[in-house]
């Protein structure tokens, strides 16, 4: 369901589905402060010849991973207020933040097979919750976001495998899961809307089949600041169940584990597709 206000029916429907939609998450100033942001960060962290044209250095790229460590706008857009605000009432009041992810997607670029956010980023009590900020109008024509609802509440993470699909990038493929590709629904929005869901949803992009023009969007994750995080490798002589990944922005409330200090750790990188090679 479309919110523009952040009200205990956007929190019921959340909990129910999994996911919710907040119209005019980020104003339009915002959104093209991005889309130059977009082109910079492509430059930059892709390397991209000065001398080449915006529109090829976009569409060379797929996914920027870690923008906010790059870029003020995307830094800003981490601390969204009215995201910010949802990401309270449907976790709590401590949040704090560990990952953005600039999706550029092209058209004729891949999207990603059915998988959970949970799975690549586990938490100690559930509560990893994303953000996808539309930075273009996503329709399915250029591969807007598809959901399972109500998919997150049994709480389990299915299993996983390689795929080889070409609609799909180099992604893992989550499986045997009790609903079929006739249960998803596609999660259409405007520029400025933000898609907040459940680590445990099962959610899919599917390839940007547009004869022309760009599905740009920014994915923001969060989680509780209650809990540990315990992501990566664990350290050499770091029990599992204390290993705690302290990169992270804080963007409400206070951190229980502040005393343990912020670390620096993940950089800016360009993500390969399956032309480029992936990266596991």
């Amino acid at each position: 369901m479309h919110f523009t206000e952040i009200t205990d029916e956007l929190v019921e429907s959340f909990r129910r589905d999994g996911f919710v939609v907040l119209d005019q998450a980020i104003s339009p100033v915002e959104v093209t402060e991005l889309h130059v942001a977009a082109e910079q960060l492509c430059r930059t962290v892709g390397r991209a010849p000065v001398t080449e044209p915006a529109e090829d250095v976009l569409r060379r790229h797929l996914c920027i991973h870690h923008p906010h460590k790059a870029s003020d706008a995307a830094l800003a857009a981490l601390h969204a207020p009215r995201v910010v605000e949802t990401l309270t009432a449907v976790i709590g009041p401590n949040v704090k933040a560990m990952q953005s992810m600039l999706f550029i997607k092209p058209e004729g670029k891949p999207g990603q097979a059915w998988h959970q956010d949970e799975f690549f980023i586990p938490t100690r009590d559930r509560s990893l919750t994303a953000a996808w900020i539309a930075l273009d109008d996503a329709t399915v024509e250029n591969g807007c976001l598809w959901v399972l609802p109500g998919s997150h509440r049994r709480g389990v993470l299915y299993p996983d495998r390689e795929q080889d699909d070409l609609r799909f990038d180099c992604t893992v493929e989550a499986f045997d899961f009790p609903y079929s590709d006739d249960d998803a629904v596609p999660v259409e929005v405007p520029a400025g809307s933000a898609v907040i869901f459940n680590g445990y949803l099962l959610h899919r992009s599917l390839p940007n089949t547009g004869r022309h023009g760009l599905r740009r969007a920014l994915a923001n994750h969060y989680m509780s600041a209650e809990s540990l995080l315990p992501w990566q490798n664990v350290p050499a002589g770091v029990h599992v169940g204390k290993h705690d990944y302290r990169d992270i922005v804080m963007v409400a409330g206070t951190d229980p584990y502040a005393y343990k200090g912020i670390a620096d750790v993940a950089r800016p990188h360009s993500r390969p597709d399956k032309d480029g090679g992936c990266d596991r």
